[in-house]
């Protein structure tokens, strides 16, 4: 039987009333009150505490990609090493030129590799839209490489190649 009084001001209460006269707040029924999930519900948005840090992983990976590569452009030895690559695949311009192209383009991959999934993240951690459009991005360009994989070994199977008269 419920209480005649509110279990949250004390004030005595009439029947028939689903929210107390003096405080405002809900006088407690048989009957438990649902709420409305959230955006994402809640079971859904329990089982997605883990995907923001799959995208801050993807951005310590690509930070350190991008430290590995400033470490063999900044050593003698390692820009010595790009250049007898270049020389072995019969590059015969001007192969500094070429360099900083190379190094400019992999440098802007890289550093936007590493913000998108940092965007991604902290976007994700906060629920906000923008870090989803920033995973989805992130998630698609990832699919590239993975898509590209099996179209790979179906590219270099000794029947296609024939197909197409490379032996």
């Amino acid at each position: 039987m419920a209480s005649n009084r509110c279990r949250w001001c004390g004030v005595e209460l009439q029947g028939g009333f689903r929210f107390c006269p003096n405080c405002g707040r809900p006088i407690a029924s048989p009957k438990p009150v649902t709420r409305p999930p959230g955006p994402l519900g809640e079971v859904d948005a329990s089982r997605l505490r883990w995907l923001p840090f799959l995208f801050a992983a993807g951005a310590i990976f690509w930070l350190v990609e991008l430290a590995q590569f400033a470490a063999i452009v900044i050593a003698p030895a390692g820009r010595e090493q790009l250049n007898q690559t270049l020389t072995q695949a019969g590059f015969s311009g001007d192969q500094t030129t070429l360099l900083i192209a190379d190094i400019t383009i992999v440098l802007f991959i890289e550093i936007s590799a590493a913000a998108l999934h940092a965007t991604a993240y902290f976007g994700l951690k906060a629920r906000r839209p923008w870090g989803w459009i920033a995973a989805v991005v992130v998630s698609g360009f990832w699919s590239l490489i993975l898509l590209g994989i099996p179209v790979l070994v179906l590219l270099l199977r000794r029947t296609t190649r024939h197909a197409y008269g490379i032996s």
